[in-house]
């Protein structure tokens, strides 16, 4: 038994060495405005990196070793920033139409989703949380260096109440018998639990799978058939539990919810974070400004095309939902809330693409530096909540700072004047480079 365990061991270590990114010791980068993630004043520099660590940022030359073992890299006086992170993504239901969803198999699904992940990281979003789908497996993956995608703080499988935003079963799943799973949960895609002991019991199951943090439905959904938006989901004990569970792992839990009964019972049970909000009112914005809870929001506005039904029960609830977005963002910069960006993108590979167009689009409420510092070092921020569980503790995210991790992107352009730089990455992002190891580089080209 001693033996098979040690050869075993050999081969992951193996395994992790063959497929891990080759990069080089060090990397010099010269002659590039930088944007550290935090500050809207720019640096004229060059920024060295050892490993995957950034050293040194200086404005005067950097000298390197003789060997030729320093790669450098002109930057030709070009814009240098900290690569994006999106704090709301669900990487296994990005690029695939709901039903295919339902229906695959699981193993196709982390295939598809390890194309989605890749083709993430080359938009130039180097970290991203996953809220919910089964992601621990290709959060391990892009680690090992098995598959390209950006760092992921995974949340495992959401978790929902019985006909809540999660329960996406067929209308003839009930009655269910006890301890009977989906398919979907056997995987651990969604977690159905009801009642605060199934709620304690499939949080810690997250936990000991991995997860970064953990992620509650507590109310209506837009994609799910069972909810309308006003239906509030678990009751405060049953948080709690979940609560419980988080804390006691030092990490924290997030919550699905859109109105203010939703956000206050969770709140009120010691939740950390609300993802949405979108029909927040002026007695809850007081209440998550007091508590210092984050807000973690997405763009959802009106563009006259959407994946429902035109006067469908789904398409009606968007709609809803779409309304209160001007008023949340107002909220949130009223009460000077802490607050996160997201895309949540499901099910629409053509709008999985138009992931920087989803960041663009803040200027309708922030300016190009706040949009900027928020989708880096202020999303950086809401990801170290997860404390010791935070797989990614040896350097900073979202910044451009002596001791942060080299996740960085090269910019044809100023989007701190020109936003809409970030809506064609393709072309504008010359240099990708994530964890010291690149993954795009046309500047030299």
């Amino acid at each position: 038994m001693k033996l098979s365990i040690i050869i075993l061991a050999l081969l992951v270590q193996i395994n992790t060495t063959l497929f891990a990114q080759v990069k080089p010791t060090k990397t010099l980068i010269n002659n590039v405005e930088i944007f550290n993630g935090k500050d809207q004043k720019t640096l004229k520099g060059n920024v060295l990196i050892e490993n995957n660590i950034i050293t040194k940022i200086s404005t005067n030359a950097i000298s390197t070793d003789r060997s030729g073992a320093t790669q450098i890299i002109d930057g030709k006086g070009k814009f240098l920033m900290p690569g994006l992170i999106d704090a709301h993504v669900h990487l296994l239901f990005e690029s695939v139409p709901q039903m295919q969803a339902m229906m695959s198999d699981f193993a196709m699904l982390n295939l598809m989703a390890a194309k989605a992940a890749e083709k993430q990281l080359l938009r130039g979003f180097t970290t991203v949380r996953d809220l919910g789908g089964g992601s621990l497996t290709l959060a391990k993956a892009i680690d090992m260096g098995l598959v390209i995608g950006p760092r992921v703080y995974s949340s495992g499988a959401f978790i929902s109440q019985t006909g809540g935003h999660g329960d996406f079963g067929l209308p003839t799943d009930v009655p269910r018998k006890i301890g009977e799973l989906s398919y979907a949960e056997r995987n651990g895609m969604v977690a159905v639990a009801d009642g605060a002991d199934n709620v304690l019991m499939r949080t810690r199951e997250q936990l000991r799978q991995g997860a970064t943090q953990i992620k509650l439905m507590a109310g209506g959904g837009v994609s799910s058939n069972y909810d309308p938006l006003d239906v509030a989901q678990y009751t405060e004990a049953e948080f709690k539990a979940a609560v419980s569970a988080a804390e006691n792992w030092g990490t924290y839990l997030t919550v699905h919810a859109y109105t203010p009964l939703a956000i206050k019972t969770a709140i009120e049970a010691g939740v950390k974070c609300i993802d949405h909000g979108q029909l927040a009112d002026e007695e809850t914005a007081k209440l998550m400004a007091e508590k210092e809870i984050w807000w973690s929001l997405q763009p959802f506005i009106e563009t006259g095309t959407s994946s429902f039904v035109e006067g469908s029960a789904n398409r009606l609830k968007q709609i809803e939902m779409y309304q209160g977005t001007d008023n949340a963002y107002a909220l949130a910069k009223k009460y000077n809330i802490k607050t996160a960006w997201g895309t949540d993108i499901l099910f629409d590979p053509k709008v999985a693409a138009q992931q920087g167009t989803k960041l663009s689009v803040m200027t309708r409420w922030y300016t190009p530096f706040e949009i900027l510092k928020m989708a880096t070092s202020a999303n950086a921020e809401l990801l170290r909540m997860s404390g010791k569980r935070d797989p990614y503790q040896k350097g900073k995210l979202g910044e451009i700072t002596e001791g942060a991790y080299a996740d960085l992107i090269i910019v044809d352009g100023n989007p701190l004047e020109n936003i809409k730089l970030v809506e064609n990455p393709q072309t504008n992002f010359l240099l990708i480079m994530k964890d010291g190891a690149i993954y795009k580089n046309i500047i030299e080209k």
